[in-house]
């Protein structure tokens, strides 16, 4: 049986046409966009995720109905899972304007897609094979008010995606207009040196990753130091170590970038004292 999806509260399988040619989102990439796992009902780092998400769409100045709320779409999110029998689901909540051309939308009423994908494990796995990655070369991102945001027009994520997969890398690192380190296509980068956990600050544009946040708020009392500085290139190449972070994997270890090679010991210590359970 094929799986649903819910368009606007209602449901339809998988393979629906939904939007029209006209479509903002399809045009232009109006919009945003949450990924989320949801184990038995309920969703991880919630409050964090709904922060991020009502956050941009005030930012992109949608027009939110009242009912539409965080409670709302995590009402929407359990059910959907129930319905595609996912009791470990990696989730994806698109919301995006409707029909129109550049400066004549329709209106700025938030419509959305949320799709879900079952997942193998109740739990964050520990990646015992360090990841392949690299400098993706062909894009920088702007720092500006928007570069934060896990927005529809993914256009320098998607290309790193597709040259990670052509060097046959598991992710491709992205950088900023300062030729420094940004975050990589579907994760939040950290680095340590000398036992100090570093990552970008938003202000370097990266997206303003949900397990990032729960790390740079959690570290500190579970006896792990945890600093916000720039990343160059040296810094990155240099690192004794460097894991990468999201709401779908947790933390993942890197083993290479490049011609550098990095241990794991401190990284792995952070998983199995803060995300293993």
């Amino acid at each position: 049986m094929s799986a649903y999806l819910l368009y606007n509260g209602k449901f339809h399988k998988e393979d629906s046409p939904l939007v029209t040619a006209s479509n903002r989102g399809l045009r232009y990439g109006d919009g945003l966009f949450e990924t989320l796992r949801c184990t038995d009902g309920q969703l991880q780092m919630a409050s964090f995720h709904f922060e991020r998400l009502f956050n941009g769409l005030q930012l992109l100045q949608f027009d939110c109905p009242a009912y539409f709320t965080p409670a709302y779409l995590q009402n929407q999110v359990i059910a959907l899972c129930y319905k595609n029998q996912h009791p470990v689901a990696r989730v994806r909540i698109n919301v995006f304007r409707g029909d129109g051309g550049l400066y004549d939308a329709e209106n700025h009423f938030p419509h959305y897609i949320i799709q879900s994908w079952k997942l193998p494990e109740p739990g964050f796995q520990f990646n015992e094979n360090g990841l392949v990655t690299g400098i993706y070369p062909d894009a920088q991102k702007p720092m500006d008010l928007f570069c934060n945001l896990k927005c529809n027009s993914f256009l320098p994520y998607t290309m790193a995606a597709l040259h990670a997969q052509k060097n046959r890398w598991n992710d491709a690192i992205l950088l900023n207009t300062a030729g420094r380190v940004c975050d990589t296509s579907i994760a939040n980068l950290f680095i340590i040196k000398n036992e100090i956990i570093y990552t970008s600050p938003l202000t370097e544009a990266s997206v303003a990753g949900t397990m990032r946040r729960f790390l740079l708020e959690n570290l500190p009392a579970n006896g792990f130091s945890v600093q916000e500085k720039p990343i160059t290139e040296a810094d990155l190449y240099s690192a004794d170590e460097v894991f990468l972070s999201n709401a779908i994997k947790g933390i993942r270890w890197v083993g290479h970038c490049g011609d550098s090679t990095y241990n794991w010991p401190l990284t792995k210590a952070i998983f199995h004292k803060m995300l293993k359970k």
